[in-house]
């Protein structure tokens, strides 16, 4: 997929985007702002640049704000300026310097909300000058270079606060729309929620849209795990019995979070004006009340893969009842906006390094790449990550086992501090097969070594056989068997398939990455050195592993605090290259290949 070039000056920034990308949006992605306070609608005026090469058009947009002797020498709405050819050119200086916070995995973002409250001084009406209420406030908003679009909700509301003697009054732009007007002064009070809908976990964090500050963060599990465990179970419940018990269950999920919020917050929620939501394909399908099951079925075909901007009553979602959700895009059916948003999270597609970002799970996607190019898949590797199949798992709550180290003893880290073990989670299950090869009780074949073949071991007491399955105690009630262990094998078998298609496809090796990134709140308790050793990712120095925690919320905060953020994680899906690994023709004969570990000679060298 070729990229243009469009350089700045004097800054001398480059940015490679796709044809069609705005020169306003452009900039961004080179990390230089260009002034906006209509958000890039072309309604403002303020972003002019001036062409130095390169072919540009001028549009309408140009010929209303821009004398004609500016367009003849060159300058453009940069908003509306969009690129079909390499592109050179200069741009004035910032007028103000606008707040900036770091933000996602290291990134410096500038804080301009999609989200404006505007202080209007609306006039007595009177027999010379007896415009509407609404048109009132829309010329008032026009003075600040806004056009917002308005339905009948706002109606009975205006009417109330602007009456017949005039008023002070704030109105509420969301985007491209009038969301309300309130009386008096309230630019103090503007909130914003970022969702994360997870299989497993719905997170949601209430913004401050003026100072960018989480107030507030809520979490819990996803209602519809009574429907099925994961995707494709609550696909099996969607044919069958359709999807509103589960898109239900979802809105319940995140509605009563955004309420849990606000009470602690002391917001209310028609303070709360704006929600923007990732997750994959199928939670956002189901969150809709889209059925999809086209998404389980051969070719594979989602009823939407692109972002959408939808009001928050239609959705139902209780927040402000004219204010926006705004619904991440996603790649592919299996690489959804949860992925997008880590992208944008972790600055993959915008920075020189060649970066390999990884959300294991049930279903483990994979993006890899950089500035000049990215691809991304998605392995199905199975419950196990989560502590499904496995004899003795659980989910990382009290009790479970989540860090293991072994020497001449067993050494464990369990939720909860002093308790007891009741079984193990994903990490602890990472960490126990990882610590048996390293101690020399599992080969590289997976095969759990008999009492007798270690003998003189310290730990070969605890190697036993239950069932008829030979298994190691990691404590009182609690052993790993070798299914177990074969489980684990399969699911780290396809998380590893995936990325060597990735790279395989970008003609990269394990030498060539800079660095790992594990993300999701699974990825996150990940050690990186039992990863290494189990060859869960490419054979790397451990200190380029890095756990970058929920990713996919840190996108979602990122775009709900920038418009400009959320317009680079809308073209993501158009740069991203999307690898079907049932597609792949050597997929079987890689996977069986990756079910072996690597050999111990090889983890300790690196």
């Amino acid at each position: 997929m070729r990229k243009l070039e469009v350089t700045y000056r004097p800054s001398g920034k480059t940015a490679h985007v796709p044809v069609g990308t705005t020169l306003f949006h452009a900039a961004h992605w080179a990390g230089l702002p260009i002034e906006s306070t209509c958000g890039g609608r072309g309604t403002c005026g303020k972003c002019s640049v001036r062409i130095l090469s390169g072919e540009v058009e001028a549009t309408p947009a140009d010929h209303r704000h821009l004398l004609p002797e500016r367009i003849g020498e060159g300058w453009r709405l940069s908003c509306r300026a969009e690129v079909h050819g390499d592109v050179e050119c200069e741009v004035p200086r910032l007028l103000r310097a606008p707040k900036a916070a770091t933000m996602g995995v290291g990134r410096f973002v500038l804080l301009e909300p999609n989200v404006q409250k505007v202080l209007l001084e609306i006039a007595k009406p009177s027999l010379e000058d007896a415009r509407s209420h609404l048109r009132r406030v829309r010329d008032g908003l026009l003075d600040e270079g806004l056009e917002p679009a308005s339905g009948p909700g706002l109606l009975p509301k205006l009417a109330e606060v602007v009456g017949e003697d005039g008023a002070t009054a704030t109105a509420v732009v969301v985007g491209d729309h009038l969301a309300d007007v309130d009386p008096g002064d309230t630019r103090e009070r503007m909130f914003g929620v970022a969702v994360d809908v997870g299989t497993t976990t719905v997170v949601v964090t209430l913004i401050d849209l003026r100072s960018g500050t989480a107030v507030a963060v809520e979490s819990t599990l996803n209602r519809q795990a009574p429907f099925g465990a994961d995707v494709i179970a609550r696909m099996g419940h969607a044919m069958t019995q359709g999807v509103r018990d589960l898109r239900g269950a979802v809105l319940d999920t995140m509605n009563g979070l955004v309420a849990d919020a606000c009470a602690s917050a002391g917001v209310e929620a028609a303070e709360v004006y704006e929600a923007v939501v990732v997750g994959n394909a199928t939670m956002l399908h189901l969150l809709l009340g889209v059925d999809p099951r086209s998404i389980a079925l051969s070719p594979f075909v989602t009823a939407f893969l692109e972002p959408l901007d939808l009001r928050s009553s239609d959705v139902g979602v209780a927040i402000h009842p004219e204010g926006r959700v705004a619904v991440f895009p996603s790649i592919g059916a299996y690489v959804g906006a949860d992925i997008v948003a880590g992208i944008l999270a972790s600055g993959l597609a915008r920075e020189e390094p060649l970066r390999l970002f990884v959300d294991v799970g049930t279903n483990g996607e994979i993006a890899c790449g950089s500035v000049e190019r990215v691809v991304a898949t998605a392995a199905p590797a199975g419950p196990a990550f989560e502590g499904g199949q496995i004899l003795h798992g659980m989910r990382a709550t009290e009790g479970a086992i989540e860090g293991v180290v072994l020497d001449d003893d067993v050494h464990l880290q369990v939720i909860g501090g002093d308790v007891e073990p009741r079984g193990v989670c994903g990490s602890g299950l990472i960490d126990a097969v990882a610590q048996l090869r390293l101690v020399g009780l599992l080969g590289d074949n997976g095969v759990l070594r008999s009492r007798e073949e270690v003998s003189g071991h310290p730990l070969a007491g605890r190697i036993n056989e239950r069932d008829g399955v030979r298994a190691f105690e990691l404590a009182p009630g609690v052993v790993l068997t070798q299914l177990d262990i074969r489980e684990l094998q399969s699911a780290k078998g396809a998380i590893s398939t995936g990325i060597e298609v990735a790279m395989h496809t970008l003609g990269v090796g394990a030498e060539d990455l800079d660095e790992v990134l594990l993300a999701g709140s699974f990825g996150t308790y990940i050690n990186p050195a039992s990863a290494r050793v189990l060859g869960l990712v490419p054979p790397v120095p451990v200190a380029r592993i890095r756990a970058v925690g929920n990713a996919a919320l840190e996108g979602a905060k990122m775009a709900l605090l920038s418009f400009r953020e959320r317009e680079v994680a809308f073209q993501l899906p158009e740069i991203v290259e999307y690898v079907e690994l049932s597609g792949a023709s050597d997929f079987n004969d890689r996977f069986i290949r990756n079910l072996a570990f690597p050999p111990l000679e090889e983890v300790r060298a690196a």
